[in-house]
């Protein structure tokens, strides 16, 4: 990974050398400071609900956020929509809802470009010109260059995402209910989650709970010896980031749950209905979900300067980029020099975000930036209904109790009181009630459908 080597204080005095002789410290004092903020996820938010508090009295400043969804998702929660346990629409928020009475604008618009040399960002309907900008445009799939993964395998990282696989799943559970070739039932039941990470361990154990605890009660052709449930795992340990007692544990628990780890199990090729992995083997799956690391978002790694070996732009201790003091980025987008081994997770988002807002604004002050300070304070993984593990500090905790508190900080982080009652009451009809595995909407691409359509014509 490159670096920027330059000392800190003359890279504090080199950004606010060129900040105060372009127009804008004098912009801020004779006219308008214009910031944009590329993104509307937790690092985007953060930047703009913090600008907002410290500039938003002033009419010298126009704040403009901008995304290509007019809604923030809460991720931490995604894992639990395949599974049925909550509603979509309930971990989602519009953006304009959470604006409320802020002074600050925001955009549904696609971002098309950057020119920093110009200070201009394209999006689908036109130029938007700034004096400072937040880069904050989230992460992509990592595909490690592995064929097929784009044509055979299932996203994971949008509320479509879940959606669809969702969807997918009870399909496949309607297909395989009335099939009696042992084999074809059991490729529909095979489900591989390829990377051992937060994400991969979560979804696995969403979908056991699923499969186990209501599909196979209530498909009479389905039996528990029918589904297979594996999560593949490139290196030699799963759970990287975790806590080494606790994932040792939340292993254990997956094995428990007949969960089958694959850990030195790296995917060389994707194909239709399973996976190759390193050594020939084939696992026969009509589930393939992929969740085997992130890549920064593809314009933030075209922006100049040294990117890390996932794209994401190497900044200064003050999230600025080198070359353009006026550009910060934050979160899935961002490397700092401060801490560049920070774990792309959702607390290293709202830490950077926040601190992309207050220097800006205190570069609309004239006063000295803040350094990054990374600070994990804690981690959670929920491994089903009832059940996680959770380091708080030097605290470690695992089992109902975990799970209480993770979902309690969930509940606590949710923006707004309409989506936590509606979170909670998604959790708490789930232990009076089925899950609702109702399929609202008709699959597609399904190979089973398809050709029973063609024998049928």
């Amino acid at each position: 990974m490159q670096t920027i080597s330059r000392p800190h204080h003359e890279l504090h005095l080199a950004a606010f050398s060129h900040l105060c002789s372009s127009a804008f410290i004098c912009g801020y004092t004779l006219g308008v400071a214009r910031i944009v903020i590329l993104g509307a996820g937790f690092a985007g938010l953060e930047s703009a609900t913090v600008l907002e508090r410290e500039l938003g009295s002033t009419a010298r400043c126009e704040i403009t956020l901008v995304d290509q969804d007019n809604y923030f998702l809460f991720t931490p929660l995604l894992p639990q929509i395949p599974s049925s346990f909550i509603n979509p629409r309930h971990i989602v928020q519009p953006v304009r809802d959470i604006r409320g009475t802020r002074n600050f604008r925001f955009m549904r618009d696609v971002v098309r470009g950057m020119d920093p040399g110009s200070r201009r960002v394209e999006l689908g309907s036109g130029r938007l010109e700034y004096d400072y900008l937040v880069v904050a445009l989230g992460s992509r799939r990592n595909d490690f260059g592995v064929p097929g993964v784009g044509e055979h395998t299932f996203d994971f990282k949008t509320l479509e995402d879940a959606v669809t696989l969702r969807e997918h799943v009870l399909d496949l559970c309607e297909h395989a209910d009335h099939t009696e070739d042992a084999t074809a039932r059991g490729r529909m039941l095979t489900v591989v989650v390829v990377g051992g990470g937060y994400t991969g361990a979560e979804l696995i154990a969403e979908l056991q709970d699923f499969l186990f605890r209501y599909v196979v009660p209530r498909y009479r052709g389905i039996h528990r010896t029918d589904i297979q449930l594996m999560l593949l795992e490139a290196t030699a340990k799963l759970l990287n980031n975790v806590d080494p007692a606790l994932a040792a544990h939340a292993q254990r628990r997956l094995r428990r749950e007949g969960i089958k780890l694959r850990p030195n199990s790296p995917v060389t090729r994707c194909l239709e209905g399973g996976v190759e992995i390193k050594g020939g083997e084939i696992i026969r799956a009509e589930t393939v979900v992929w969740t085997a690391g992130i890549r920064a978002h593809e314009l933030a790694a075209e922006l100049s300067g040294p990117h890390d070996r996932i794209g994401r732009c190497v900044v200064n201790e003050y999230l600025q980029l080198e070359g353009h003091p006026e550009i910060f980025v934050a979160g899935d987008c961002a490397a700092s020099t401060a801490a560049p081994q920070a774990a792309a997770v959702v607390p290293t988002a709202i830490e950077q975000g926040r601190l992309a807002g207050r220097n800006i604004a205190r570069l609309l002050r004239g006063e000295l930036l803040e350094r990054y300070v990374h600070s994990p304070r804690s981690m959670a993984v929920t491994l089903g209904m009832n059940y996680a593990v959770l380091s708080v500090g030097p605290v470690r905790i695992r089992g109902l109790l975990a799970w209480l508190a993770a979902n309690a900080y969930h509940l606590y982080k949710l923006v707004g009181l309409k989506k936590q009652v509606q979170v909670f009451l998604d959790w708490s009809l789930a232990y009076i009630f089925p899950r609702d595995a109702s399929m609202v909407r008709k699959p597609r691409h399904c190979k089973f459908c398809e050709a029973a359509k063609r024998a049928g014509d």
